[in-house]
């Protein structure tokens, strides 16, 4: 379970105080500081996988996209988080991201493609705070990835099991489409990647 730490700050104290070297991770939600538990092997594995197919994706079909190491998302409120995965628009970023050069700082959603979330204990984040952030600033697709089927009920019906959940912006707002076991996922932004759910989840092509 994600751990609030009682500090209030904005955006700009939080990446001032922002430990560096810190063996912890921390975002900020509405300002306050969360202490974020550490992935699990599993869970990275997943991430990783995901990144490596998006790669892959990218270098194939020669799309203007680029996947960084690490970044910080800024909604418009007082939060700052570090997806599991980001796809950015080079372009974009380049030319309308002022923070981008130094701080690694993203407060544009038009500069952001895709966003993927990997479920943990703090699964009520992806599925509703990030969720409603991100639908917010724009970016056009949110994946939750829920591989062990750790989400309420009501976001990925009973019986529980894993599930993957993409949005998609359509018209200002995300459109839902769940995937699960060996069902081949549908991707605005990578349209002719070939994936199932199941292979996500496993991490194995």
């Amino acid at each position: 379970m994600a751990q609030a730490l009682l500090k209030q700050l904005t955006f700009d104290e939080f990446i001032a105080w922002y430990p560096e070297n810190s063996e912890q991770h921390y975002e900020l939600h509405d300002g306050v500081i969360v202490e974020v538990p550490k992935p699990t092997g599993k869970h990275s594995e997943v991430a990783g996988f995901i990144a490596g197919e998006f790669f892959l994706e990218i270098r194939r079909s020669q799309l203007p996209y680029f996947i960084p190491k690490e970044c910080v998302i800024k909604p418009a409120q007082e939060s700052s988080y570090e997806p599991d995965v980001i796809v950015l628009d080079k372009q974009a970023v380049e030319n309308n991201e002022p923070r981008w050069g130094k701080e690694s700082i993203l407060t544009l959603g038009s500069s952001i493609c895709l966003v993927v979330e990997v479920v943990s204990t703090n699964w009520s984040d992806d599925y509703a705070l990030k969720l409603e952030d991100y639908e917010a600033m724009g970016i056009s697709e949110y994946w939750i990835v829920d591989y062990l089927g750790l989400g309420g009920r009501r976001y990925i019906g009973n019986p529980k099991q894993p599930t993957l959940s993409i949005y998609q912006l359509v018209k200002g707002e995300y459109k839902l489409k769940q995937f699960r076991e060996n069902e081949r996922i549908e991707s605005s932004i990578f349209p002719q990647l070939i994936l199932t759910a199941q292979q996500i989840f496993s991490a194995r092509d």
